[in-house]
């Protein structure tokens, strides 16, 4: 019957209605069969004749938005001809933006005079304005979905991001008074582009009678002006304000509608940026301040709602995230109740959109400017900085890449922005706020900027912290996805340089030596892992594994140091048979790299120079380094003449090409010289004369009890301590237990040196105080040093006790609080529990690499008198009830780190008697120093060294990244005029050394002073001078170095 068009029944559709029942096989179907039944009785009710009339305009029979043919809607006050789908979308704009009529059913409503607008406009001309600016690629097609057609709609109408700009007004003023001359004339298109554009349609017209445009028409005659002023009379579009950056102020009241995915299960607990598989398409519609979601566009109750102000933060996927429904762009809403919604739009354009309107309900419009198109993460966090570590305050913040925007939202707050590839810090602790324990995540930027914040809740802190924590990682192998110093350059290259510079600078063969290929990728591993947290150290890395990782790691690079795609352009300089031509090439095409990749050519290349400098002592020239290097900085196989020719020109025309001044080229020669001398020293019997003279004060800082002692680098802090007495003519007895101490931070803080710490390494380490002239030694009697683990086994020493503890970030944060913690002495190791039950130490601190002084810093205000602190990469802080428990912990930890007693058992025969004759450790009589009083406020008040990423806890004198002051001519301090002439040995080194100006003066308690030469003795061999540092004085050149070391910022002052 159905393929010979016989029908069991005939139904009359004229009026009749459609019920929807639940029994279906097929919901597509369905949908199917309803819309196609409902066209049926609609075509039943069809008047064509205002259809055919309207379409009469050829402009007409196109949809005005995606160009279908024969359309049968319109928008009567926008003036356009469009189709049922679009229909549906302006619909959606609501009857203030657009009152959609039907051409075919709506027949009462087509008046003469709106026919005959709709023919004198048409599409086309309406066009001209609302798509005056629409690109090609954002065009809509006829077979655009639903969620395309309605973002074109916001965009187009909503939004008016295409309309044409008109450029002969400049403000509301201007554009009432051209609608009122326009009126009372024919062209309505000029009406039309001057309503949309703003214009006021009720505006005053300054005639009594004629009130408003709409009367002036009327005088006029204009029947298409009332029609067209009547249509829009309840409109209600935004003013615009085109002559600033934004073509449109933000709607009062956020309106905006749609099919977005919807995650229904249960809201997530912890951030995942993975899909969810419980997604189902919604019609979402956001008013109110509202998100409300329905089952369909025409659902009349929501599924759910959520308050967009309660929103805390939102996450952004800039990439397509696989769901359950597909492939969608995600949003994720944080709120402040610990929950998360997840929403996902098929297009990135949609998903923006909506990003802006949910962003405008909860982000004050004074920072809106942080909502960007690839922002991956916006939101609101407590936090604090540098000039206000006291108070929290609520700050908006954006993360954007490897880049965090920030702001107060204050009048007069600025944008701020952190670049987190160069964090120096970033680290998580928790602290008490009251009765609450919250998270805190700690920022520090290169420059010592300070940054604290921490989330409403656990899921949103922990949040921001996964997203900044990896953001600040290394994601890659691209230079610019490496953790940065805050000269621009990879940690990782920095660290290799400074420990090369320090510890290769004389090792013959520097660079050509292979390393264990194991170790090497462990550690390019650790320093693409977290390179922030690498710290190379001599005896726990060897040279040769530093430096084949220093060249891996360019090998490996994204791409070659100096760019593949500048390859031939370095190769042809060399076409140039002057140098000086070549090098002017050489610097134009350094100019054209990136900025990091010229910041980290200029350090490798400062380092190569200073490499070759010392050719004589490590046998390694720039040709040499060219042939290792070569294919490291080109990423090419093997080694060409021509690219190690380049490499060498690079390395020996250092100076020339990045502009280096004559002072930064004496100051490297100034630390080249210094480091291969300190290196030299340590590598031979050391046993000079005197080297230094020093202020070593007995029982207190007094001038009477000063004592000038001369130090040497072997000079260990017992024999100090023998050399000061006997001074005195005190006898030294181990029973009176005499003890050096470091005494720092003003006198807060005091250290009992073990027996067998060098007191130069020491006191070159002063150099990274914040007021290294505050320091000073002093020799007293200890009551602790009866107190001692040594005697026992380390590995079964144990020691542990309740002590309140406090770091140095807590002490900022919870208003100088001290916690109570279970606090382990064992192993080498102090470790710190919350209390004795618990298994896990919160914090491992090995004893290696600590120092341990009594006392604490006043401003931590302790609860107690009674103290020390832990020194490490961050000060610990613990408080003892009691001044016996510490002296007892301090002892102890000193210790087990040294593995012996504070001070000697017993003294040989040798010893006794080198204490009655000292080696030149005191001045003697006849050239003893009378004391005097020295007037400490005008001692250098900064002697602060830079030790980049150096282990200050050995020594690494020779890490020292100098900023010494050159010395004005004339200049000649009293002490060297004052200086018998003494004939200067010249060794190997003097000859990387540069011409030494005379060295400044030292502060009082740092004097260096020529000692008279020792007759030598009947074991000298006639005719031989004793080697450096053997048998005689320190080099006067390496004295000058190192004075110059000690006191080389105290020229900033007095300068």
């Amino acid at each position: 019957d159905f393929r010979a068009g016989l029908g069991i029944c005939e139904v009359e559709l004229t009026a009749a209605n459609i019920k929807e029942v639940d029994r279906r096989d097929s919901e597509r179907e369905k949908e199917e069969w309803v819309e196609a039944i409902k066209e049926s009785i609609a075509e039943t009710l069809y008047d064509y004749e205002v259809a055919e009339k309207i379409w009469f305009n050829e402009a007409n029979r196109s949809c005005a938005d995606c160009g279908a043919s024969q359309p049968e809607w319109a928008s009567v006050n926008l003036g356009v001809v469009i189709c049922k789908k679009c229909a549906g979308q302006h619909r959606s704009l609501g009857p203030s933006l657009s009152k959609v009529r039907s051409l075919k059913l709506d027949s009462s409503i087509w008046s003469n005079e709106l026919v005959e607008l709709f023919l004198e406009v048409g599409n086309q001309n309406a066009n001209s304005f609302w798509a005056a600016n629409l690109p090609l690629e954002e065009e809509l097609h006829s077979r655009a979905s639903t969620e395309q057609r309605a973002t074109f709609m916001r965009r187009k109408y909503r939004e008016r991001k295409y309309r044409k700009v008109l450029e002969d007004f400049h403000d509301l003023e201007e554009l009432n008074k051209a609608l009122c001359a326009a009126v009372v004339s024919s062209d309505v298109l000029q009406t039309m582009e001057l309503v949309f554009s703003g214009a006021d349609i009720m505006c005053a017209t300054g005639d009594p009678v004629y009130s408003t445009p709409y009367l002036l028409a009327q005088r006029a005659g204009q029947k298409l002006q009332m029609e067209f002023l009547h249509q829009n009379k309840l409109c209600d579009f935004p003013r615009l304000d085109q002559w600033s950056e934004n073509s449109s102020l933000p709607d009062a009241s956020i309106f905006m509608d749609g099919f977005l995915y919807v995650s229904s299960g249960p809201a997530k607990t912890m951030p995942d940026r993975r899909g969810r598989d419980d997604m189902g398409r919604r019609w979402c519609t956001l008013e109110g301040g509202f998100l409300s979601f329905y089952e369909n566009e025409r659902s009349p109750s929501a599924m759910g709602r959520v308050d967009v102000t309660e929103v805390v933060s939102l996450a952004v996927s800039n990439s397509e995230t696989m769901t359950g429904v597909g492939a969608v762009f995600t949003v994720e809403l944080y709120l402040r109740t610990e929950r998360a919604l997840t929403v996902g739009a098929e297009t990135q354009d949609t998903q923006h959109d909506w990003i802006q309107a949910l962003t405008k309900c909860f982000i004050p419009s004074k920072v809106e400017g942080l909502v960007r198109k690839q922002s991956e993460l916006i939101g609101r966090l407590q936090y604090k900085e540098g000039h206000d570590l006291y108070h929290w305050r609520t700050g908006w913040f954006m993360l954007e890449g490897s880049t965090l925007h920030f702001s107060s939202g204050d009048e007069a707050g600025e944008e701020e922005v952190l670049h987190l590839k160069q964090l120096q810090e970033l680290t998580v602790s928790t602290h008490i706020e009251g009765e609450d324990k919250i998270q805190v995540l700690l920022m520090v930027e290169s420059g010592s900027r300070t940054i604290y914040i921490h989330g409403f809740n656990r899921m949103d802190f922990s949040l921001w912290h996964s997203a900044i924590t990896l953001a600040a990682g290394t994601d890659g192998r691209a230079l610019g996805d490496q953790q940065l110093t805050k000269n621009g350059v990879p940690i990782i290259v920095d660290s290799c340089i400074a420990f090369v510079t320090q510890y290769g600078l004389c090792q013959e063969g520097i660079y050509q030596s292979p390393g264990n290929p194991a170790r090497v990728s462990l550690l390019l591993e650790e320093f693409t892992r977290d390179a922030r947290n690498v710290k190379l150290r001599n005896k726990e890395h060897q040279l040769e594994d530093v430096t084949d990782t220093l060249k891996r790691f360019l090998s490996q690079l994204e791409d070659a140091l100096l760019t593949k795609e500048l390859y031939p352009y370095w190769v042809s300089a060399l076409d140039e048979t002057e140098e000086k031509q070549r090098v002017k090439k050489y610097s134009t095409f350094i100019e054209s790299l990136p900025k990091i990749y010229r910041s980290t050519l200029h350090a490798l290349l400062q380092h190569l120079y200073r490499i070759q400098q010392c050719s004589h002592l490590n046998r390694m020239p720039s040709e040499k380094l060219a042939a290792v290097f070569s294919s490291c900085l080109f990423q090419t196989q093997g080694q060409t003449p021509q690219e190690m020719s380049v490499i060498r020109d690079l390395i020996s025309n250092y100076v020339t090409l990045f502009s280096v001044n004559e002072d930064q080229v004496q100051q490297m020669e100034t630390e080249n010289s210094f480091i291969t001398r300190w290196n030299e020293k340590k590598d031979t019997a050391f046993c000079p004369a005197g080297d230094l003279i020093f202020e070593v004060y007995l029982e207190k800082r007094e001038p009477e009890q000063c004592c000038l002692i001369k130090l040497s680098p072997s000079m260990r802090s017992c024999e100090l301590a023998e050399t000061a007495l006997s001074m005195r003519n005190d006898t030294f007895k181990a029973d009176d237990l005499w003890t050096t101490f470091e005494v720092i931070e003003n006198g807060e803080l005091e250290r009992p040196l073990h027996h067998s710490e060098k007191i130069l390494e020491q006191v070159l380490e002063w150099s990274a105080l914040d007021c290294p002239s505050s320091a000073f030694l002093v020799i007293k009697k200890f009551a602790g040093a009866k107190r001692m683990a040594g005697g026992k086994d380390p590995q079964q020493f144990l020691k542990s006790d309740y002590l309140k503890f406090s770091d140095g970030s807590s002490k900022l944060l919870s208003g100088h609080k001290f916690q109570d913690k279970y606090v382990v002495l064992r192993s080498e190791k102090l470790l710190l529990y919350r209390d004795i039950k618990n298994t896990k130490a919160e914090k491992e601190i090995q004893l290696k690499m600590v120092k341990c002084y009594l006392g604490l810093k006043k401003k931590l205000k302790p609860p107690c008198n009674w103290g020390f602190t832990v020194y490490t990469d961050k000060h610990q802080h613990f408080c003892c009830d009691r001044r016996e428990t510490q002296i007892s912990w301090v002892a102890d930890i000193i210790a087990l780190k040294h593995g012996s007693d504070l001070q000697m058992k017993t003294s040989t025969n040798k010893e006794t008697a080198d204490i009655k004759t000292p080696k030149g450790g005191a001045i003697t009589e006849s050239s003893k120093i009378p004391s005097y009083n020295h007037s400490f406020s005008t001692q250098l008040t900064d002697r602060r060294v830079s030790l980049g990423d150096a282990d200050l806890r050995t020594t690494k004198v020779s890490g020292l990244h100098l900023k010494t002051n050159t010395v004005p001519k004339g200049l000649k301090p009293d002490y060297l005029s004052q200086t018998p002439e003494v004939s200067q040995r010249r060794t190997s080194v003097d000859i990387c050394q540069p011409q030494r100006l005379p060295p400044p003066s030292l502060p009082g308690h740092l004097k260096p002073m020529a000692l008279p030469v020792l007759p030598q003795t009947g074991n000298k061999t006639p005719g031989k001078t004793p080697g450096p540092g053997v048998g005689g004085a320190m080099p006067p050149n390496l004295l000058n170095e190192l004075n110059l070391v000690l006191s080389k910022n105290a020229h900033k002052t007095t300068e």
